[in-house]
């Protein structure tokens, strides 16, 4: 079944926003404890954009129903060029669709095209969120720590687990 995923756009983001909001207000997979406004998300798009980094959506039945981007690892500290962190989010009733696989895959492929070497994936309450750890074991990624009690959200203390995936064959992870 054809999935289409393509880069996002400014008309994107009311629904990119809407696909968002609920992990922000329900949920501990994201540590944004304000649902960004539209304003922000013009101004995400508008600097991945300006730093050759992609911004991509998934569509489902002619909506969007998700979206991935990659941004610089680490606040973009020069050491850390070739380096970046994705990020993967379905709407809730995307999940199971191959939705994400699909934008993972592309967004790995747009990533390496565009001369970055390794994709770090930084998952909240990972015990807690097996459907992104499988999502990126399936991509390729191997776990390489665990960062604990880092994050405090809905009453709650959360680890995070890093990911890593190269995007060289040849060199691990």
């Amino acid at each position: 079944m054809h999935r289409p995923v393509r880069p996002a756009t400014l008309d994107d983001l009311p629904a990119v926003a809407a696909v968002y909001a609920p992990y922000v207000e329900r949920t501990v997979t994201t540590f944004d404890e304000e649902v960004p406004d539209l304003d922000t998300w013009q101004a995400k798009l508008a600097a991945l954009t300006a730093g050759a980094l992609p911004f991509l959506v998934a569509e489902l039945d002619g909506r969007v129903a998700g979206f991935a981007y990659a941004s610089p690892w680490r606040g973009a500290k020069a050491a850390y060029r070739r380096t970046v962190e994705n990020t993967v989010y379905l709407a809730e009733d995307a999940a199971g669709r191959g939705l994400g696989g699909a934008l993972l895959t592309r967004l790995l492929d747009e990533c390496r095209t565009a001369g970055f070497e390794q994709v770090v994936a930084v998952i909240a309450d990972p015990e807690g969120n097996p459907a992104s750890v499988a999502l990126h074991l399936r991509a390729g990624f191997r776990e390489v720590g665990v960062l604990r009690g880092v994050g405090r959200k809905h009453g709650r203390v959360l680890d995070t687990a890093l990911y890593q995936r190269s995007l060289d064959d040849d060199r691990a992870p």
